[in-house]
């Protein structure tokens, strides 16, 4: 058995023994797609100990580049919108915009697809290609519509996936908007994150079909995929003056955004805040800012006691209180 072929079967057997791969056909799936196809290009690993994150490449036939392959670990393709690793040598500190997901993740949401043979899926983002290679191997290119946001990531993935002479319908676009050519679809899978799930998905499902999509926010609420690009945050651009403002006391300290969910809770409460924090005056203060309205709060703890100072037409924390105390007061603990 050759390195890459032992590598990948050790990949599968341990997916099988996590509880990630649990039915046959999925599993025979995954033994038929080598992940190593669709990173050829390679991909970046962070630098140890760099402040900030610094990423360099691992190019094919680095070492440690087959490995890497078959981790099961998210491998980040590409930085700040077109740099790949074919692009650099040396170091780059700007942050990531493709990857390719683990492949447990990957595995364990397309058997949460519930597809069944002869289905039609619409997959939003196909990235490198691996996923919907994944798919097709499970119901013929024939039923399987991919879009991809990036035109060159979908150059990419269309090479990989000739290369292995699999053929699904490939379209560069706005995910966001499906693919209404090809509806009505069985299934929708969205391998980015989306703010809310679109109108044009809904209506482009077949009634009794599934939609499965990770809905997530600026909060980083959930952070299993990169946000859909048409969805990201703006700039925040210049920060309000933080010394101005009302401050009181607050019972709901800043602790509730390092929690993935009580952070997707306050998202629901504060849908257009992006979340920095800043070291001023002795303090860790967290703040909250939507650039469309102007509003900001700023959350920090002093002698044991959280306070928050806002400023806007819109008092985020007041929000962020109601919302959560809502959802706790629902929750048996």
């Amino acid at each position: 058995m050759s390195d890459q072929a032992e590598l990948h079967q050790q990949l599968v057997d341990m997916m099988t023994a996590n509880g990630s791969l649990r039915t046959e056909p999925w599993t025979r799936v995954a033994e038929a797609v080598p992940r190593h196809n669709f990173l050829r290009g390679g991909f970046f690993r962070t630098v140890a100990g760099a402040v900030p994150t610094a990423w360099e490449p691992v190019h094919e036939g680095d070492d440690g580049w087959l490995e890497g392959c078959y981790s099961d670990e998210s491998l980040v393709t590409q930085i700040a919108g077109t740099i790949t690793p074919e692009d650099i040598r040396g170091q780059i500190t700007r942050e990531p915009t493709s990857s390719s997901t683990l492949p447990s993740l990957v595995l364990r949401m397309l058997e949460g697809l519930q597809v069944e043979d002869g289905h039609k899926v619409l997959e939003i983002g196909t990235g490198t290609g691996y996923s919907t290679a994944l798919l097709c191997a499970r119901l013929g290119a024939g039923n399987v519509t991919s879009v991809e946001y990036d035109e060159r990531v979908a150059s990419r993935a269309r090479a990989a996936l000739g290369h292995l002479e699999t053929y699904p319908t490939l379209v560069t676009g706005d995910g966001l908007l499906g693919h209404g050519e090809g509806a009505p679809y069985d299934r929708i899978i969205a391998t980015c994150g989306v703010r809310t799930v679109p109108t044009a998905w809904v209506e482009q499902t077949r009634p009794g079909g599934l939609i499965l999509a990770t809905v997530g926010g600026w909060l980083g609420s959930s952070e299993l995929f990169m946000l859909a690009r048409p969805q990201l945050p703006p700039p925040l651009g210049l920060l309000p003056d933080l010394d101005e403002g009302k401050e009181r006391e607050t019972g709901t300290g800043a602790d509730v955004l390092n929690n993935w969910t009580s952070r997707f809770v306050v998202q629901l409460a504060v849908p257009g805040a992006q979340h920095l924090t800043l070291e001023r005056d002795g303090h860790t203060e967290n703040v909250l800012v939507d650039t469309e309205s102007g509003s900001w709060a700023a959350v920090y703890e002093d002698s044991g006691q959280w306070l928050v100072r806002q400023d806007g037409p819109d008092a985020l924390w007041d929000a962020v209180e109601e919302q959560f105390g809502r959802w706790c007061a629902t929750i048996r603990w």
